[in-house]
This record gives C-alpha cells, sequence and structure tokens, in this order.
C-alpha cells in the first residue's frame, strides 16, 4: 500500500468532512518523505475532486446503486480508484484495483472489499468507453447538453446552466475545459528584490525554464522545473500569484506618495504589488480579519522585503476606523471563488445557488464601509474572483445606486498608462473581467471608482 494513497484518502475524507482542500492537501500531504509521493497525492486528490461529478455517474452506473446509499469511506476509496482507471494512463489497472481493495480494508470497511474489487474491476473494463453522456451534436437538445456538461465535463449542473444560458453552448464547453485542465505554475516577479527577466535568468541557471505571461506585466509562466525547490524561493525574489490576481494589483495603479488601503490583504500578493510600485514611499496599510490571514499577510511581507507597510486587523463588516485619507483602497472581497475552480477544484461542488446572495449581501456591506475612508478624488477598487455577475456588476451598480458621491472611471484615467496585457482584459464598461474562453485565465471581476471630489 502506497503512503501516497492512504494520504489521499485522508485529504478526501477531510474535504468531505467540510475542510478546504489547500488546508488539508498542505497538512497531509507534509508527512510524506518522498518527492513523488507528494506530487502523487497532490496530483490524484484534485484530480478526483476535478473529476467527481463523472465519477460518481459511472460509479452509479456499475455498481447499480446511488452514491448515496454507500458509506463515505467506501465511497471515497471507489472515487479514488475509478480517478486512476479513467484519468490516470500510467498506474497499470491491476495495480489500482489491487490497492483500493487494501485501502478499503485498511480504513475499517473490510465488508466492502468484495464490492470495491468487483466495482472497480467493472470500470477497468470499460475504462476505453466509459458510460459517460456523450459529446452533443448541433441539433441535440438543451438537456443532452446539460447533461454532457454537468456529467461528462464534471460541474454542477446549476452553473452549467447559468454559464449555457448567459454564454452558449461552445463557450461554456471551452470554460469547463479549461477548468478540468492542470493549471500552470505562475509566479510574479517580486520586483522590490529583483526584476522579471533577471529572475527568468536566474531561474534558468537552476533548470527552471520559464515564458513571459502574456497579460501580467510582470508574470512568468513555469515551463518545466521547480522554482519551489530553488534557493531563490527562499530569498523572496518571487510569489505564486495567479496571473488574473497580478492585474488586478497592476489595476490599482498604486504609485509612490499615495496612501494605499489593501482591506482583504492575505496572502498578501497584490499588496506586496503594491509595495513595489510604491518604491518605498507613501503610506500603505493591509489588514485581514482572522488571526492566521493575519499571519500569513505579516510572513509574506517579511519573506518578500515589504519593509513600511502597516499591518492592522480590519472587520470590514464595520465601518473600519480611519478618517477619509486613502487615495486608493482596495477590497479584494472575500466571495464564492467560482472564478478559479481550475485551481482548486473542491470549490464547485461546495458552492451552491443560495451562496451568490449571501456572498453579494456581505460584499455591498465591506465595500460600503470601505468608501467612508476613500479621500474626495480618491478612488475605491472593489475585486472578486469569482465568475457570477450576482457578486460582480451587480454589487458595483448597487454601491453606485447607494452612493451617488461615487462614479465610475476607465481605468484610463486614474494613472499611467496601462500595460498593454492589463488593457486587453478591460471590458467595455471598463472593468477588468477575464475568463477561460476570451483569455484562457481564470475568471477575476474588478472595478475602478471614483469619489467626487
Amino acid at each position: 500500500m502506497t503512503p501516497a494513497r492512504t494520504a489521499a484518502y485522508h485529504v478526501l475524507q477531510a474535504v468531505c468532512g467540510g475542510d478546504d482542500l489547500p488546508n488539508a492537501l498542505a497538512r497531509v500531504r507534509d508527512t510524506l518523505a518522498d518527492d513523488r509521493d507528494r506530487a502523487l497525492v497532490t496530483e490524484i486528490t484534485t484530480g478526483t475532486l476535478r473529476w467527481l461529478g463523472a465519477l460518481d455517474w459511472v460509479i452509479e452506473q456499475v455498481a447499480a446503486r446511488p452514491t448515496g446509499r454507500l458509506d463515505d469511506e467506501v465511497l471515497t476509496v471507489l472515487r479514488l480508484g475509478a480517478y486512476q482507471l479513467l484519468y490516470l494512463e500510467r498506474i497499470p489497472p491491476a495495480a489500482a484495483v489491487h490497492e483500493s481493495v487494501t485501502l478499503v480494508r485498511r480504513v475499517g470497511k473490510a465488508s466492502a472489499a468484495g464490492l470495491v474489487n468487483a466495482v472497480l474491476r467493472r470500470i477497468a473494463s470499460t475504462a476505453r468507453t466509459p458510460p459517460l453522456p456523450a459529446e452533443p451534436g448541433a441539433s441535440d437538445t438543451r438537456e443532452v447538453r446539460l447533461a454532457y456538461l454537468s456529467v461528462t465535463c464534471s460541474h454542477p449542473r446549476w452553473l452549467v446552466e447559468r454559464w449555457l444560458d448567459r454564454r452558449g453552448f461552445l463557450r461554456t464547453l471551452a470554460w469547463v475545459r479549461f477548468n478540468n485542465s492542470p493549471p500552470a505554475l505562475i509566479l510574479r516577479a517580486n520586483l522590490l528584490r529583483t526584476t522579471t527577466s533577471a529572475l527568468a535568468q536566474q531561474l534558468a541557471e537552476h533548470d527552471v525554464r520559464t515564458a513571459p505571461t502574456r497579460f501580467a506585466r510582470d508574470g512568468l509562466t513555469v515551463l518545466a522545473g521547480n522554482p519551489l525547490r530553488t534557493p531563490l524561493f527562499g530569498r523572496g525574489l518571487f510569489l505564486v500569484q495567479d496571473e488574473a490576481s497580478q492585474l488586478v494589483a497592476e489595476l490599482t495603479a498604486a504609485r509612490p506618495g499615495e496612501c494605499v488601503l489593501d482591506a482583504c490583504a492575505a496572502p498578501g500578493g497584490k499588496t506586496t504589488a503594491m509595495a513595489a510600485a510604491m518604491r518605498h514611499r507613501g503610506s500603505l496599510v493591509a489588514s485581514d480579519l482572522r488571526p492566521a490571514r493575519v499571519r500569513l499577510l505579516r510572513q509574506t511581507l517579511d519573506q518578500t522585503g515589504a519593509t513600511g507597510v502597516r499591518i492592522v486587523r480590519l472587520d470590514l463588516r464595520r465601518p473600519p476606523p480611519f478618517q477619509p485619507v486613502f487615495d486608493c483602497v482596495l477590497v479584494d472581497a472575500p466571495c464564492s471563488g467560482l472564478g478559479i475552480v481550475r485551481r482548486d477544484p473542491e470549490i464547485r461542488w461546495r458552492r451552491q445557488p443560495l451562496d451568490l446572495v449571501r456572498f453579494a449581501r456581505d460584499q455591498l456591506t465591506m465595500v460600503s464601509h470601505a468608501s467612508r475612508v476613500v479621500r474626495p478624488g480618491g478612488r475605491l477598487v472593489y475585486a472578486t474572483c469569482s465568475s457570477e455577475p450576482e457578486e460582480n456588476a451587480e454589487v458595483v451598480d448597487a454601491f453606485l445606486a447607494e452612493h451617488p458621491d461615487f462614479e465610475p472611471v476607465h481605468p484610463d484615467q486614474v494613472g499611467s498608462p496601462l500595460s498593454q496585457g492589463l488593457r486587453d482584459t478591460i471590458d467595455d464598461h471598463g472593468r477588468l473581467s477575464t475568463a477561460p474562453d476570451a483569455h484562457g485565465l481564470e475568471a477575476f471581476f474588478a472595478a475602478v471608482l471614483r469619489r467626487r471630489a
């Protein structure tokens, strides 16, 4: 029994019990000494969660019973085994079945060993043509299309139904295929300590090959090698940061001499980007609420050399204790995270439609409170990593309706000229709006609002 499969089981059990995937994965993976085991547990757990909809469908078809009638431990073992059989070609089917039977015994469900063996053997026999809905043709019905998008492409039906209505079948298909593809590792050069070109050269000296990101001006896409295993990582020369997230920091247009508040700052990627743009001139305040998040923020700032940033704890559900003195306030609001399900696949299964209403209500409260500390003529940047309009444009529209002292402003009117990459992601309303089908990026949103002088 390999340690990686046992670890993957414990990660999935934790996630099914309500834990976040990154937390569960980091906690369990760090107990493994072998880098190959660490890589395998990451691949198996994220892959199983990514293809959960398809896996459960196949398990139900083969076992001839709903997954809800299976014990949680048995279902987790079946999911792990089915994922290896259907999506990991390098693992021999016999090994995947044998390891799964051993695992179900080890977790105290020996009575289900026969069931696990039988179900996975049947799945293995049909692995080349699994019993999943086929890709629809041009004349197929809406129901056929939804079955393919939700089951075969493994997304919640309610979510792909929304995307299908807004974007049509082909764009939705491109979106779900993007979400099901393994993400590249994206870095942002820490301009407090290096430049993007110098970082690329330094990484190359450690056998890490990179290419400039298409849109973010300071980003690098890792093509080969592991930068996290090089001495450069410990020196704080770069951060792992999604490309679309880097664009949000660019959009703030923070510059030397300004007074800036990053109101939901952890883990600190955008804070350090703004600190580099300000060149240690001006005042930058970074805040978050939970103590663990504040500690993470402080760790990022220390590692990257972002000295002079003041850290405070703020709860934006209440008005912040500041006067209206800030030239720029960034509210990267807590959201559904439905724009980043490629990187965190468990989110797609955790969210429900009513969550959008709850998040939007809280987001409007937070951005309204943050607006109080923006000086006349200053700007408020509202951002999310959500794909859904309730959390994005509708929050902005509701805020503007309640706050006539603010107006939308095109990023071109804020400061220095936009980089071409950022300009290419600004929509017709002057808002940052990235999407998998349009840009090959996770779905992020950001709007710049100015307080009337």
